[in-house]
């Protein structure tokens, strides 16, 4: 078994397991590639490796936003980053997607 030694050896894994998802999902399988991620990392890496500083603050500024009501950055809802409210709704449909897993296992 090979070890993976840095960042680069992980992430070529997660391309892997991505292209891999992508294959099986275009012969009629319907898996969530980032679940799919996410249940094979423990394989091969630690989680805290995808967990960056800039992604945990960005999921901070999220949660701050969204409990607090205001805007993540100064101006409307036009003048925020494109770049933010992307990610904005992939952080929604994520943390959504987990809650209905949860509820769905009765572990909320």
């Amino acid at each position: 078994m090979r070890t993976l030694t840095s960042d680069k050896d992980v992430h070529d894994v997660i391309t892997l397991i991505i292209e891999e998802t992508k294959e099986v999902n275009l012969k009629g399988g319907s898996f969530n590639i980032g679940e799919s991620v996410m249940a094979q990392l423990p394989f091969f890496a630690c989680n805290n490796i995808l967990l960056d500083r800039e992604s945990q603050k960005d999921i901070a500024r999220f949660v701050y936003s969204r409990d607090f009501n205001i805007s993540p950055y100064e101006g409307s809802y036009g003048e925020q980053p494109a770049k933010w409210v992307a990610k904005a709704f992939l952080l929604k449909s994520l943390l959504e997607r987990q809650k209905s897993k949860a509820m769905k296992h009765g572990t909320t």
